[in-house]
């Protein structure tokens, strides 16, 4: 099934962007995701706000600063998950050992997002999500010509764009300021995950105009939670699907 277009539709708040080489990028990587992992775990916990099954069958994140937190654990299991398929799968095994140390750096980084909410939200944490990567060829570095199915590289730049494009696309709901200054710090990483990963694929491309409006203002463009969930839903199991009704 071919992967639908994950084109960011407003300008973000907040452009986050690392012009430096991609490789070279890689002892940085490391180190920020740690960091951030240390440095949040202080924030206090949020209201009371349990997993609900919409009408249609879908898991709704919640409300309020709860669900958006809910919203971010969702997208952060899977592509925690992912990655964590990328380097027990066959390209893993024949890569480079530059986009190996990558690849390596990017799954830590995202099992590391993933314990940081859950350990965040705490009783308020949506269940684990089941993931559907039946759409990725594991096998494969990227996409191949009329192939039906993503490549390893081609599927982890459509993850880490529609990331950076969902943390900027929930600024504008977020209330307290410390969970603001968290997702300023996390969509700073994830910007760095698609830039390298961009990168690794075709050269120059880290501030594409289909991810910046190279046009008007230079910012990052954004997606609302209802159309990153469209997306990520095609990527998680019956009975994971995922819903933000309370936020249009």
């Amino acid at each position: 099934m071919p992967f639908p277009s994950i084109m960011p539709e407003n300008p973000a708040e907040i452009p986050a962007s690392d012009q430096s080489r991609p490789l070279a990028r890689r002892r940085f990587l490391r180190y920020s995701g740690a960091g951030l992992a240390a440095g949040g775990l202080w924030l206090a916990g949020c209201a009371k706000d349990k997993d609900e099954i919409t009408p249609s069958s879908r898991l709704d994140v919640g409300s309020g600063d709860t669900g958006i937190l809910n919203f971010a654990y969702a997208l952060e299991q899977l592509e925690a998950a992912f990655y964590a398929q990328v380097v027990a799968g066959p390209y893993f095994a024949g890569a480079s050992a530059a986009e190996k140390d990558v690849l390596r750096d990017l799954r830590d980084h995202e099992a590391i997002h993933a314990a940081f909410f859950k350990n965040l939200l705490g009783s308020n944490a949506i269940r684990d999500l089941t993931p559907d990567f039946s759409n990725i060829d594991f096998a494969q570095r990227t996409t191949a010509q009329s192939a039906s199915r993503l490549g390893v590289l081609n599927a982890a730049r459509a993850f880490e764009d529609l990331g950076v494009a969902a943390y900027n696309g929930v600024g504008r709901y977020i209330v307290r300021n410390d969970y603001l200054l968290l997702a300023g710090k996390i969509v700073s990483v994830e910007a760095r995950h698609a830039a390298i990963i961009r990168e690794l694929i075709t050269a120059n491309t880290f501030v594409a105009s289909d991810v910046v409006d190279t046009t008007n203002n230079g910012l990052e463009k954004s997606k609302r939670p209802q159309d990153v969930l469209t997306i990520a839903n095609t990527f998680l199991a019956e009975g994971s699907k995922l819903s933000a009704l309370n936020f249009k």
